[in-house]
């Protein structure tokens, strides 16, 4: 099972990542602070100080088309947000 889904590259992320040393990761639902923490460690070979999360309440969506309304929402997710040491970053665009 894979403890990280992705990172949250966002304005506002980038912004603490870069002031506060935090950075954000789209993570599965069932993972706890623990496994996170072990998670990021290995993966970005950093030391993790803090770890946040939070559950994303889905938003709904409505488009008007030509056959009528559709409506929706958005998934559910639950994100991380991760404080680092101090003097230690990750770069997401290193792979790219």
């Amino acid at each position: 099972m894979a403890i990280i889904i992705k990172p949250i590259v966002t304005e506002k992320m980038t912004a603490a990542g870069e002031k506060l040393n935090r950075y954000g990761f789209r993570v599965e639902r069932k993972a706890n602070k623990v496994e996170i923490k072990k998670a990021v460690e290995e993966m970005y070979n950093v030391q993790v100080l803090d770890v946040n999360t939070a559950i994303v309440a889905p938003k709904r969506k409505q488009r008007y088309t030509k056959s009528g309304l559709l409506a929706g929402k958005t998934a559910a997710y639950k994100k991380a947000i991760v404080t680092l040491k101090d003097g230690e970053t990750i770069d997401f665009f290193s792979n790219i």
